[in-house]
């Protein structure tokens, strides 16, 4: 019996050495993507932690009688009229800096104080995202009596003193005076980004511990040791058959197969693109820079769905290039291309119509364009021209000078003709058209922009061929200048015009898989063309928008994905995969981690973020739904846990392809 289980022991410590060696490999040729779930779990418990702990919330309510009280909600702030001028009236008027043209809109009227000692007040809330612009009229004179610029704090408290200069008594002089310091509403995000950075540089040094070797080996010692103890227990108290249950997980060992190689820096860059659309669309902590800007400019929101739609265009070649080597035939192919199209356009227009906002939509009021299905239209143009004109990847050149510098263009002669002439074809649609009730060429906003000149011209031609092709009832209708530029007519951002320029910005994502096949093995070349592509793209952007947000010639728009947004946010985006390239791909210093994990689920996570955005964890009741801190732990927590399920679906090897 001793000899039995002597020998027993030395079988299973040579597994238990072998199961160890394995599993050094695996951890080896992983990169150490097993830290996913530790760093989205950190970055998670210690944004939130920090968040709720050292964040300011909502400061209590200034004590006002019941006269001067008034509600205020998030981005808003308190400001008293005072008006101390006798018998005279007043209109207070209003606009944002942000509103770009705007004419003012009337905000208040307050009353002539009935006696010098007692002026009239009235309370009103300002918003306190942007800069604001203050008029004060006089009644009396029908002329504006003074103008004030101010940014104003939330939640602050504020007294406007309106009265005559002591200079001349037919001078008005405005004065503003803080009664209360607002609250720093930024600083529950610093706090957390903060943290995040501190959390990620404390990973960082506790990797570099483990992979020194005198640590690794005391690791790997203990890791063995524990191993073979429970190898030895597990083979003493089982039976000499087979058992049952690994016997049952034998076929998921066979079902499952290697994954094909991959660059894992574009799908760091998809998901990275992924999880800040998931942050933005769950609100973002209901900040403004995390919304789609009213009309021109960028902002946070603005800059992921183009990424993704330029990462996806540098999918597409690769896997093309993939199958076409394989065998597959192109005919085969275009049935996949329009068949994952057909579902990519279905799943999408059942995502952007919900029943539960406004009870059981009718077939006249449903929505038709919508992201996945700009993504689908994309996706079936860009596949199709690489599938009819694809040509064989050349061999790696032995000698950088060997190498035509150009050849990653010049194969593509074809479908660079046609992205020219959709371009054309953009650009002389939106400056020719004609457009009834508005000026040809209009890039505007409508509504009380443009000194209220065009108020129902919101997007100019992109906006008129949508309500003339789709219909009014077809489209968004609570587009994003509803709010500032007062605009009243239906608009949809991801209309038809549009989704040419998406189409280009998909094909310079595949120059860049061009360039990461055709130049594989030499990372210099693909460093200078990712830098040689930021530059020209950078320069047509300036030349394009003069540097300004709204004074160029094609200003930086998302709602009507102007071609300078296309090329800004492909600049931006060669200068990511510049930067993730040699960082993951060549150095191996990072593994992707957490982003890797969602970009290689990236439908099943768009799709599920959509689908139970309102079901809990992902959103519960908040104590306070006018507070900026406890929207953002909820935001946090919810994108937090579609990394998680991103990395557990990834370990079980699901993968949702359509």
């Amino acid at each position: 019996m001793t000899g039995g289980s002597s020998s027993r022991r030395r079988r299973v410590e040579e597994r238990g050495s072998a199961a160890g060696t394995e599993r050094g490999s695996r951890r080896e040729a992983a990169g150490g993507m097993g830290a996913g779930p530790a760093l989205a779990a950190l970055l998670l418990a210690g944004s939130v932690l920090s968040a709720t702990l050292l964040a300011p919330g909502r400061g209590a309510e200034p004590d006002f009688d019941e006269k001067r009280n008034v509600e205020l909600k998030m981005d808003q702030a308190l400001l008293l009229i005072h008006n101390e001028l006798l018998g005279t009236s007043l209109t207070v008027y209003w606009k944002s800096e942000y509103c770009y043209q705007c004419i003012f809109q009337p905000l208040a009227n307050v009353s002539h104080g009935g006696k010098p000692a007692k002026p009239s007040v009235v309370p009103i809330s300002v918003s306190t995202q942007h800069g604001s612009i203050l008029q004060i009229n006089s009644t009396l004179e029908e002329r504006a009596a003074c103008r004030l610029e101010y940014k104003f704090g939330e939640f602050g408290n504020y007294s406007l003193l309106v009265q005559h200069a002591s200079s001349g008594a037919n001078e008005i002089a405005c004065d503003l005076v803080v009664n209360e310091n607002p609250v720093d509403s930024n600083l529950p995000v610093s706090i957390a980004f903060l943290v995040g950075l501190a959390l990620i540089i404390a990973i960082s040094l506790l990797r570099l511990l483990l992979s020194l070797d005198d640590v690794n080996n005391w690791i790997s010692k203990t890791i063995a040791s524990r191993e073979t103890d429970r190898l030895i227990n597990s083979e003493l108290g089982s039976p000499s058959r087979a058992d049952p249950l690994s016997a049952d997980c034998q076929p998921e060992t066979r079902r499952s197969s290697a994954l094909p190689y991959r660059l894992r820096c574009v799908d760091t860059f998809r998901g990275l693109a992924l999880i800040l659309m998931v942050f933005v669309n769950y609100g973002g902590g209901k900040y403004w820079y995390f919304k789609h800007s009213s009309w021109n400019g960028l902002t946070v929101a603005d800059l992921v769905f183009p990424w993704f739609v330029f990462i996806m265009g540098t999918s597409i070649f690769l896997s093309m290039t993939s199958l076409l080597q394989r065998g597959c035939s192109k005919l085969k192919l275009l049935g996949k291309i329009a068949w994952r199209s057909f579902l990519l356009i279905c799943i999408g227009i059942i995502i952007v119509n919900p029943n539960y906002c406004l009870g059981p939509l009718s077939w006249d009021k449903v929505r038709i364009p919508g992201v996945l299905q700009r993504l689908g239209v994309t996706y079936f143009v860009v596949a199709v021209l690489e599938l009819f004109f694809s040509k064989p990847v050349p061999d790696s050149c032995t000698l950088e000078r060997s190498c035509f510098s150009l050849r990653d263009i010049t194969s593509s002669w074809p479908q660079w003709l046609i992205i020219l002439v959709l371009e054309s074809i953009w650009l002389a649609l939106t400056f020719f058209l004609p457009v009834p009730g508005c000026p040809t060429g209009y890039l505007g906003p409508g509504g009380i922009g443009d000194l209220g000149k065009y108020p129902h011209c919101t997007g100019g031609a992109a906006g008129y061929i949508d309500r003339l092709l789709l219909g009014d009832s077809h489209l968004y209708q609570h587009p994003s200048p509803t709010v500032l530029y007062r605009t009243e007519v239906a608009y949809d951002p991801e209309g038809v015009l549009g989704t040419i320029n998406s189409i280009v910005m998909a094909f310079l994502g595949v120059q860049a898989g061009k360039i990461l096949l055709y130049y594989k093995d030499h990372t210099k070349s693909i460093l200078t063309r990712f830098t040689s592509w930021c530059f020209i793209l950078g320069l047509i952007s300036i030349a394009l928008t003069k540097t300004s947000a709204n004074e160029g010639f094609i200003p930086i728009n998302k709602n009507l994905w102007s071609i300078s947004y296309v090329t800004t946010l492909s600049c931006f985006a060669f200068f990511i995969l510049l930067i993730l390239y040699p960082v993951v791909d060549v150095k191996g210093l990072w593994t992707g981690t957490p982003f890797f994990y969602p970009g290689m689920n990236s439908i099943l996570v768009y799709v599920g973020h959509e689908v139970f955005e309102d079901y809990f964890p992902f959103q519960w009741k908040l104590a306070d739904e006018q507070s900026h801190k406890e929207h953002l732990i909820q935001n946090i927590v919810a994108t937090a846990l579609w990394v998680l399920i991103a990395y557990v679906l990834y370990k079980k090897k699901v993968f949702w392809k359509i």
